[in-house]
């Protein structure tokens, strides 16, 4: 798979994430401030409500325009089967029933899931208990990942 093709997937699926976003918190906004939200009584809270709603749906625009820059500033690094996996690795993993998934070790937008050349990626982060476990390891390496239940994953792939 082409990292490059991969993060242009990302960036895409961010802007129009952004877009939504602000959209919403704007239509929100306006349920706010609208005339018919004015409180009337103490336990009128409709305008109260859609306040905070905006500022929750402008703070998420503003941490995915961060994560925008990031991306559009990241610079992708080559990986070899011997390389070790850190920031921008593209790592195929398989579970004990044959299973696999794409991972990529992002910057940013830890739990993103785009599609590429018919296949899905999901974005994690360093920060993640997968990214933790992943950093440092190579090709053949196994990694346990205990989310209620324990998982093992075999790496079979690097790029």
């Amino acid at each position: 798979m082409d990292k490059e093709t991969l993060l242009s997937q990302i960036i895409k699926r961010l802007e129009a994430d952004h877009a939504l976003l602000l959209q919403a918190a704007k239509s929100a906004h306006d349920a706010a401030t609208h005339s018919e939200n004015v409180p009337d009584n103490k336990y009128a809270t409709l305008a109260l409500e859609a306040s905070y709603l905006a500022q929750g749906q402008a703070n998420r625009a503003q941490e995915i325009q961060q994560a925008l820059k990031v991306y559009r500033e990241l610079s992708l690094q080559a990986f070899s089967e011997r390389s070790a996996i850190r920031l921008t690795a593209l790592v195929s993993l398989e579970d004990e029933d044959g299973e696999s998934r794409l991972i990529f070790l992002g910057p940013a937008a830890g739990g993103l899931r785009v599609e590429v050349a018919g296949e899905e990626v999901m974005v994690i982060t360093p920060a993640s208990p997968l990214g933790r476990e992943l950093l440092g390891k190579q090709c053949g390496d196994l990694v346990e990942i205990d989310s209620g239940t324990i998982r093992e994953y075999e790496i079979v792939s690097l790029v």
